[in-house]
């Protein structure tokens, strides 16, 4: 009896996914974003669902913020074995990395987080005036 050409697609790419998940490389999965320019600061609004907001770690550090969310992995109650997935795209943990093209007021950043989307305000530094050089 020949076998689905679709069935051995789909379990191509899942050994596929796993040897990316192994080798630490990152696979399809990412968290969404948005990121505007408000003039005065920017604004970076990130796809979470599933995740609440004690599971979201954000840093910012030389010019990037950091994004980490990770969750308990779901498990069936009063099973010792869970099951045994048949498709599976929702992760445990994301990650984003978000580089900002201009200087932050770090102290001033704020973060919001409802219904699944985490809303980042990333206040602009002021503009150096300058100063005078004295030549001598």
């Amino acid at each position: 009896m020949r076998r689905n050409p679709f069935e051995e697609f789909e379990e191509m790419i899942d050994r596929m996914s796993q040897q990316f998940d192994q080798s630490g490389m990152s696979t399809l999965e990412t968290v969404p974003i948005d990121m505007q320019d408000h003039g005065d600061e920017y604004e970076v609004i990130a796809d979470l669902p599933g995740f609440a907001s004690d599971d979201i770690e954000l840093t910012f550090s030389e010019g990037t913020l950091h994004l980490d969310a990770s969750r308990e992995e779901e498990t069936e109650e009063g099973s010792e074995e869970a099951g045994r997935y048949i498709h599976r795209e929702r992760r445990e943990s994301v990650s984003r990395s978000i580089r900002v093209p201009e200087p932050v007021d770090e102290d001033g950043i704020t973060a919001s987080f409802n219904n699944g989307a985490l809303t980042i305000r990333l206040p602009k530094e002021e503009a150096d005036e300058g100063h005078t050089i004295d030549i001598s």
